[in-house]
């Protein structure tokens, strides 16, 4: 076996990146994060991970509701500039146009091909971070992001979501198609794994 320890570490990659956007102090803030996750089917449930330090957090806790926007690769230069800079310290309020659906106080960014409406339904101290697990209310997207056009469901090659890997801290892009799923398998041969091309 040719492996290397490398210890208990968050490699679970790619990672998606998003920008978490919340109500804080009565103005929207946005915060690019990369550890979240889909947690439940029915009901769509969501998980994300959030530094306990960040600005956003308390408009989470504040208002029960936050949103998660998937931003394309053209918008990396704001997405990385949402990471650098803290609400704390830089007013990020005007950096996008913003929406509000049913919940009022999630806001979200109409830039962002798709943006979810979360409810939170629990934080959960873990370490130095915290997590935030949420109900996803409604789903809005981009109609120039859907196949068919206006009218099917996401499609990734249109979304281009932007990809991160830690610790080298950099931003990638969607590579090629591989197979379809539930279908590509079928014809795969328990107990040949000695053949398999790694």
């Amino acid at each position: 076996m040719n492996k290397v320890k490398l210890g208990a570490r968050p490699y679970l990659y790619p990672m998606p990146i998003v920008l978490v956007g919340a109500n804080v102090n009565g103005k929207p803030n946005f915060l690019t994060a990369a550890f979240v996750g889909i947690a439940n089917y029915k009901p769509a449930m969501i998980a994300v991970g959030l530094g306990k330090h960040h600005y956003t957090n308390s408009g989470i806790k504040k208002n029960k509701t936050f949103s998660v926007n998937i931003p394309s690769q053209a918008m990396v230069k704001a997405v990385d500039f949402c990471g650098i800079y803290s609400g704390h310290k830089v007013d990020k309020s005007e950096l996008f146009q913003t929406f509000s659906g049913k919940l009022k106080t999630a806001p979200m960014i109409a830039e962002c091909p798709i943006s979810m409406e979360c409810k939170l339904i629990r934080s959960i101290p873990l370490g130095i971070d915290e997590l935030f697990l949420a109900k996803i209310v409604e789903v809005y997207a981009d109609k120039k992001c859907l196949t068919p056009p206006g009218r099917g469901e996401p499609d990734l090659r249109k979304i281009q979501p932007l990809l991160f890997t830690m610790p080298d801290n950099k931003y990638w892009k969607i590579g090629k198609f591989c197979g379809p799923a539930w279908k590509i398998g079928k014809g795969f041969k328990p107990g040949k794994q000695s053949k398999m091309k790694i």
